[in-house]
């Protein structure tokens, strides 16, 4: 018999500030006192979060952008990199990764993944290094941190600095540190469906360097100091006072939201435990379901998404679709395979562990405030499905 009799009400893959009223009370409130200030750029608002959160991610400095492609874009600008340079990029992330690269005029080098963890490791950057490579970005991708520590010791050897995309790891830590803080420089995206997410885009840059955070401050508006001395041809991703004041009130909440995420992905990766390659009958199965994995001992997961993979991916979807539960597929195309980087020449089958996560994984709902009759609805949806596909023979 299956589990699910009747369809309830949709649960979404997550939930806004909108969700929750006394959130938005609050944030509405302050978002009024901004306006009647009306200090929209940069000034004491800006300043404030920044100083907060270098605080939380226990860096000396924190510079509030735009977005958290401008993040990347700056933080590459800092360190000199531009046309000729080479970064490496993993192919198993969201496209801006590579577009930051692409925008200041480096090339972006695309490398494959660990198959299990779907991360960069030190053996995949250290086979992939050449003279031309000027940069590495570790993409702390979904929540789950890379193991961060022997690459580090990699690139040092060739004295080749390492940013880190930590835009989907708001307050993870590896190895006892705040993601961001290990790298010369590390970024951050605040887009709404974020663990810490802004009312619009926003973004920030943080560092131990204080030579490297003054030029990305220089870079995000207009190379100006003081006003209308230009001394570097810059480009406006000022993060905006309204974010800023928004993200400061978010910011004490975040530890208790990451604790709740935590909590919520152990509970559905213990319920879903039983389909990790088998059905319930203990018969393997084409829809076995394999959970997020972590690469170290010391590594985090915050679980801005729940991640799954699966062979029998699209028909999950549809099974979950009918059942109620939002999904989604993060991201279904490798970097090298989208039609904006066909020019880098890497064809299907140049790198395939990333090419055959991008034809397996789906995101299944979990967020703060997610009840335990909608994760356990969730799981019995993914429970059903892989009961119901017929058992391999072997």
């Amino acid at each position: 018999m299956p589990l699910l009799e009747e369809v309830g009400e949709e649960i979404p893959l997550t939930r806004l500030d909108n969700a929750d009223p006394q959130l938005l009370s609050e944030l509405l409130e302050t978002v009024a006192e901004v306006a009647r200030e009306g200090a929209f750029t940069l000034g004491k608002h800006v300043q404030a979060f920044e100083r907060d959160f270098a605080a939380y991610c226990e860096a000396p400095f924190a510079v509030g952008v735009s977005s958290g492609t401008e993040a990347l874009a700056l933080a590459l600008r800092a360190l000199e990199i531009g046309p000729g340079d080479e970064v490496m990029v993993p192919a198993n992330s969201f496209i801006a990764t590579a577009e930051a690269v692409s925008a200041i005029g480096a090339r972006p080098l695309l490398v494959d993944v660990d198959p299990a963890s779907g991360l960069l490791t030190a053996e995949i950057v250290a086979a992939a290094l050449r003279p031309a490579v000027r940069c590495v970005i570790p993409v702390h991708l979904y929540g789950a941190t890379v193991d961060l520590r022997p690459i580090l010791e990699v690139t040092a050897q060739s004295g080749v600095p390492v940013v880190e995309d930590a835009c989907q790891a708001h307050g993870a830590r590896y190895r006892g540190q705040r993601v961001g803080s290990l790298g010369a420089l590390g970024c951050f995206s605040f887009y709404p469906a974020k663990n810490l997410g802004a009312w619009g885009d926003g973004g920030a840059v943080i560092t131990s360097d204080a030579a490297l955070a003054q030029r990305v401050e220089l870079l995000r508006s207009h190379g100006e100091r003081p006003r209308y001395r230009h001394r570097r041809i810059g480009t406006t991703a000022r993060l905006d006072a309204l974010q800023a004041a928004v993200l400061r009130r978010k910011l004490t909440r975040l530890d208790g939201w990451n604790a709740e995420r935590r909590r919520l992905g152990a509970a559905l990766r213990e319920l879903l435990a039983p389909l990790a390659g088998h059905s319930r009958s203990g018969l393997p199965t084409e829809a076995a379901i394999e959970l997020p994995s972590s690469p170290c001992a010391e590594a985090d997961h915050v679980y801005h998404l729940f991640v799954v993979r699966s062979s029998s991916r699209e028909a999950l979807r549809e099974y979950l679709a009918r059942k109620g539960v939002a999904s989604a597929v993060h991201y279904p195309t490798p970097i090298h395979l989208t039609e904006a980087y066909a020019h880098l020449g890497q064809l299907t089958g140049s790198l395939p562990v990333s090419e055959e996560l991008a034809s397996r994984i789906c995101s299944l709902p979990l967020f703060p405030g997610m009840s335990e009759g909608e994760l356990e609805r969730v799981a019995a949806a993914v429970l059903d499905f892989a009961e119901a596909r017929p058992h391999n023979s072997r």
